[in-house]
């Protein structure tokens, strides 16, 4: 906003208006902010704070993409090449990561934005008697659950960073580091903000949107999952706590009145598919709602392919759509990267029929749509990020909500931010890591038969999927539950924004990276220098920006 004033100002100087007597006049009146905390606008506040969950920009995606997806080896960068949004092409191949990207700037910043909407709206929810708004406890438990929303999001990007409560006065801001709470009691802060949300939600919301009790119950146990994983200052898992994982289990036990769609494209269809019964928590979007374009979904506008209107970032690896190979119905673990998935002869490989519903595929209709059918020539730079596009995010360009918002298309289908099927995976990697294995079992079976029936939109007919059959197909111990549970998350929640902090939490990053570089490194020339540098990728640095406005305050991320 500064920038853009500056600008405004010296384009009034151009026409010889004074910009200074232009800034000297008097208002007719002011409102402060305490005239509009009453009953009747008080819950203006709390809308101002929701809506920052869409207030986010292209490059500066709250969908994770570029370091879910991207940062991972589920994705290419995409675009027109490495020079096009280059901070993006770093990431991809964790080299020359800097503390000057105005990206991770933007992004901190966009956070602690949305984060002072939430506190603004509890400082005024306090001063309200529940007499005259009886609502306010709920609305209070909804802004718990927002804030502890951002502030997992950038807990996962940089580790740590400054916990301002709406109980910090302004004034002393400046004095709170983000290394003032350890690893874990930045955890506890974030899981105590969701157990508040649980106290205080009702079981269903009048209005669709608003957060509830399972939501705050999905969202605890992603929080003591993360938690459980005890990190060091150099981010190796040291150990994994017991008493957390039983709280995961506990979380994930109360998540009621949801479950997994009968077909796994449902959760990314727009239209009355929306708000469905796995969606947990989602982001709302809209058009045609009386704004200029409607409240469209930037997070994933560049994602759009080529061929549909533009830019074709975000690209499906081939190590990806490898991945969804089967082998008599279960994955090829060891073997999967062998061969390619060929596309141009589907039925030299039998695949898991997720695969269909997460990769656009040349030849096949585009999101389902058989007027439009996905070709080669959709992409912008195969020679470089090959022909595969992504789908979960994107819409048909012959749906209504397809939205032209020049040079770029964008698409008011929600968002999911947490499904149920999150939850059932949340409580099947507790249950094995306490040793539980034998109950997960049956949890991860549920997944694969739900990912079994969803072949009436899938025109390959190479679909050949399994259940996990203790003594006949597998041996069902810790270990190999703990990795057919790891691919069962890559294949379920892949392009959603997860991978990547996946592999964080579970100290395996630069195994599983590097191994992906050096398969890339064979026929993409600039995956010949990636590397990832374990004991300093595993996080972001924290903005040079930041730390500049801090005076220094704010300590720095190992290894940058």
């Amino acid at each position: 906003m500064k920038t853009t004033y500056k600008i405004f100002c010296t384009l009034l100087g151009l026409t010889l208006l004074g910009c200074s007597d232009y800034l000297e006049k008097e208002p007719n009146a002011v409102l402060s902010e305490n005239q509009l905390i009453t009953p009747d606008n008080v819950d203006g506040f709390v809308t101002a704070a929701y809506s920052s969950l869409g207030n986010d920009h292209y490059d500066v995606p709250f969908s994770l993409w570029p370091y879910g997806n991207v940062r991972a080896d589920d994705a290419y960068k995409g675009g027109s090449g490495p020079n096009d949004i280059q901070v993006f092409h770093f990431f991809e191949i964790s080299e020359n990561i800097r503390t000057d990207f105005g990206e991770l700037d933007r992004f901190w910043y966009n956070c602690y934005v949305a984060i002072s909407r939430v506190n603004r709206a509890l400082s005024a929810l306090e001063q309200i008697d529940e007499s005259s708004f009886d609502l306010k406890s709920q609305r209070i438990a909804e802004m718990h659950f927002l804030r502890g929303h951002f502030y997992f999001m950038l807990k996962i990007m940089f580790k740590y960073m400054p916990y301002i409560t709406e109980e910090v006065p302004a004034d002393e801001y400046g004095t709170i580091s983000n290394k003032e709470f350890t690893n874990d009691e930045l955890w506890q802060k974030i899981a105590s903000e969701f157990q508040m949300a649980v106290d205080g939600l009702p079981e269903s919301q009048p209005e669709i949107g608003r957060v509830d009790k399972s939501a705050a119950y999905g969202y605890l146990a992603k929080v003591r999952l993360y938690q459980a994983y005890q990190q060091d200052e150099n981010y190796n898992v040291t150990s994994i706590d017991n008493q957390h994982l039983e709280e995961v289990v506990s979380a994930s036990n109360m998540v009621l009145n949801h479950g997994l769609e009968s077909d796994f494209a449902n959760n990314f269809l727009p239209g009355s598919y929306e708000n469905g019964t796995e969606s947990v928590f989602a982001i709302q979007f809209s058009d045609n709602d009386g704004t200029l374009h409607g409240r469209l979904n930037f997070s994933d506008v560049l994602s759009v392919p080529q061929g549909a209107g533009c830019c074709d970032f975000q690209k499906p690896s081939q190590d990806l759509v490898n991945a969804y190979k089967t082998d008599e119905g279960l994955p090829q673990f060891e073997t999967y990267n062998d061969t390619d998935f060929d596309y141009n002869n589907l039925n030299a490989s039998q695949v898991d029929p997720r695969l269909y519903h997460t990769v656009a595929i040349p030849g096949m209709p585009f999101k389902y749509d058989e007027n439009y059918t996905y070709e080669e020539n959709w992409n912008r730079s195969p020679n470089t990020y090959g022909y595969f596009a992504s789908l979960k995010e994107n819409v048909s360009p012959g749906c209504d909500c397809f939205v032209n918002i020049d040079p770029f298309y964008g698409n008011s289908k929600n968002r999911i931010e947490i499904r149920y099927a999150d939850v059932l995976l949340f409580k099947a990697e507790a249950l094995i890591e306490l040793g539980r294995q034998d109950e997960a079992l049956p949890i991860i079976n549920e997944i694969r038969q739900r990912a079994a029936n969803s072949v009436s939109l899938v025109y390959g007919d190479n679909v050949n999927i399994s259940p996990y059959i203790d003594g006949q197909n597998c041996t069902w111990t810790q270990d190999f539950a703990r990795k057919a549970m790891r691919w069962e998350r890559r294949l379920e929640f892949a392009m959603e924004g997860n991978r990547f902090f996946d592999l964080v939490r579970w100290g395996v990053a630069s195994e599983v990276l590097n191994a992906f570089y050096a398969n890339e490194a064979e026929d993409v020339v600039y995956y010949q220098n990636a590397n990832f540098d374990k004991n300093r990728e595993e996080y972001l640095p924290i903005p040079q920006a930041q730390i500049n406005f801090s005076r220094d305050l704010y300590v720095q991320n190992t290894g940058y």
